[in-house]
């Protein structure tokens, strides 16, 4: 039978469609299998992903407190909003402003930071707004469906109840780095790190350890609570894991005495001191003046704010304490007199003639502060004549001077480790024989033996060496932090005094040495006399310093402070019975007796007066 033609061409079409539709089904059920079988649990993965949200719970941060356990610094609550950006459409941005009052500089700087977030950091929570208030948080939180990306976390912040108070000892904290997350463990975008002082020093303690919460959320990033969906989760125990709170710090400071010490500072725009307790090495007060405010450098610094700071002439930044390296002036005369008994080259007997200079070649450059006259041992360091310790030291010799002031610990770090601490300097013949034009040439040993030339110490090494005097020879190390207690006030580790090592030196050297430190106090004539009240028992040595030449000073008197001499007085007390060791640096304050001394003197009678008090009979009470 003879099929129509126009039926024929019917059939193929119904064929093809038919092979068409055979083949989209095949290709759907091939996709099918392949989604649901081959790569099932790879999506049953993402898609979970998509439900199961993970955030971090900050951890809380150990305290800071003062040696009777006073809190210096401690955590407040603030509540920071969070965005992230990859959720957070630009037309939501109107109602945050709205919800947040923002300003329009704010709203630009949030903008820019969500704007600049590029690649996996849009998948990160980006702090928008930190320290947000209460009716803020409840402005967001009820009307959170029409801001999704938006978070509002508790979380602590650190709070430095007593303002700039011992800021170089205790540092500030801030957000760690993109390049700090790659090289360091356990640290997340937002996270803060310790920068300066014990926050720093001690942050493996201090910072805790930060737990997490997973949870489950729709399509418009709301958490559910179904128990059903909650299965998805596991286990109750892998749900939540509490953040740890850090590790309380306990610092050997004393905040009392700390008050004084910074009180006693505060007519001076720069300068240093340190009291060191002369039995175990313990650090009962450090200032470095001017201080910066920790509060500000824990969070966000404005231009102004940072320019105020870091282009400050005195360098609030600078810890004077242990990263100033300074001309000791004749608060260094200690060493060489001591170099000199032990080598047996100074007789306490014998008389040499001040006539207000040294004469050295054909030039007489090395001068005294006056015409002294006849001097020995002991008028020689009440008076502070540098005709007699440039003598000594010529007999002594740079290399053996140089020993003696190593040997008390000068010329390296005394091992606090804190901000960078430096060594100061104390050269050797070598030493100038390889980097001075001409040479070594004994003029600089007479320049040495006085403190000057290129001796330099920090106010710490400095408080050390007359805690080693005052203690018969024992060199401590530094100590700053007394123990460690867990949140809850248990003891976790305590640091007990750790002597460095015995300096040999003789008992007979120390009490002539003692004698004449006793006699600048107490003597008429002494450098310091005229700052004692006669009553109380300190021994100790004045030192200016001589910070340039005077013949290259400019007599522009806008460069007075730059060019004056810094005064120094370092002392102990009580002189018989010594239990402190106190050091100050007046930067460019000129004369030592007149202006750094006075100062020693209000915080030895304070500390005896208010922070350990005595009897009448001369025992401390107890409190």
């Amino acid at each position: 039978m003879r099929v129509r033609p126009e039926l024929a061409d019917q059939n193929r079409k119904y064929r093809f469609m038919t092979v068409f539709i055979i083949v989209c089904f095949a290709v759907l059920l091939g996709r099918l299998v392949q989604m649901q079988i081959l790569e099932g649990s790879a999506y049953r993965e993402q898609a979970r992903g998509l439900m199961i949200k993970r955030i971090t719970l900050k951890a809380k941060r150990g305290l800071i407190k003062d040696r009777r356990g006073r809190v210096m610094v401690d955590n407040e609550v603030n509540f920071n909003v969070y965005i992230v950006p990859r959720y957070f459409p630009r037309s939501a941005f109107p109602k945050l402003k709205k919800y947040l009052e923002l300003d329009d500089e704010q709203s630009r700087r949030i903008q820019k930071k969500i704007l600049d977030a590029q690649g996996d950091r849009r998948s990160f929570s980006l702090l928008a707004v930190p320290a947000i208030t209460w009716d803020q948080r409840a402005r967001l939180e009820t009307n959170s469906f029409e801001l999704p990306g938006v978070r509002v976390l508790t979380e602590w912040k650190r709070r430095y109840p007593y303002g700039n108070l011992a800021a170089h000892v205790l540092g500030y904290i801030n957000e760690v780095s993109r390049a700090e997350i790659r090289r360091l463990r356990g640290y997340r975008i937002g996270d803060k790190i310790g920068r300066f002082g014990v926050e720093r020093q001690w942050e493996y303690y201090l910072r805790g350890k930060p737990g997490f919460e997973r949870f489950i959320v729709d399509s418009r990033r709301r958490r559910q609570k179904d128990k059903r969906l909650l299965r998805l989760l596991g286990p109750p125990s892998t749900r939540r894991r509490r953040p740890r709170t850090g590790s309380n710090l306990v610092l050997t400071l004393d905040l009392d005495l700390q008050r004084i010490v910074e009180s006693s500072l505060r007519w001076h725009p720069s300068g240093a001191a340190v009291v060191i307790e002369v039995n175990t090495g313990r650090i009962l007060a450090m200032a470095s003046k001017p201080a910066f405010d920790p509060a500000m450098l824990s969070g966000h610094l404005t231009r102004e704010q940072a320019r105020q700071l870091y282009d400050n002439p005195y360098h609030p930044m600078l810890d004077k304490t242990v990263m100033g390296s300074y001309f000791p002036g004749s608060t260094f005369k200690v060493v060489t007199a001591i170099a000199a008994l032990e080598e047996r080259l100074a007789n306490t007997s014998e008389f040499i003639f001040c006539k207000g200079y040294h004469e050295y070649g054909r030039k007489s450059a090395f001068r005294c502060t006056s015409k002294h006259g006849a001097m020995h041992f002991h008028s020689a360091i009440v008076q502070s004549c540098n005709i007699y310790f440039y003598t000594l030291g010529k007999r002594v010799g740079m290399n053996r001077l140089s020993r003696y002031a190593r040997d008390f610990g000068l010329g390296t770090p005394t091992g606090l480790g804190l901000n960078g601490e430096r060594g100061g300097f104390i050269p050797t013949k070598a030493w100038y024989a390889k980097n001075m034009p001409g040479g070594f040439r004994i003029g600089h040993t007479l320049n040495a033996a006085v403190g000057q030339g290129n001796v330099t110490v920090t106010p710490l090494q400095l408080a050390m060496l007359y805690a080693t005097i005052a203690n018969g020879g024992k060199l401590y190390l530094p100590q700053i932090v007394e123990r460690l207690e867990t949140p809850e006030g248990k003891l976790l580790r305590r640091c007990p005094p750790e002597l460095r090592r015995r300096v040999q030196v003789s008992d007979a050297t120390l009490r002539l040495v003692k004698a004449g430190l006793r006699g600048v106090v107490a003597e008429p004539g002494g450098t310091a006399y005229e700052a004692w009240d006669g009553k109380l028992p300190v021994a100790g040595k004045t030192g200016t310093a001589q910070v340039i030449k005077r013949e290259r000073r400019s007599r522009d008197p806008r460069d007075w402070w730059r060019f004056a001499d810094h005064a120094w007085f370092a002392a102990y007390a009580p002189y018989d019975k010594p239990e402190i060791a106190v050091v100050v640096l007046i930067e460019h304050g000129g004369s030592a007796g007149k202006v750094a001394a006075p100062i020693v003197m209000r915080i030895v009678r304070d500390y005896f007066a208010k922070v350990r008090p005595r009897s009448a009979g001369g025992r401390r009470s107890r409190r």
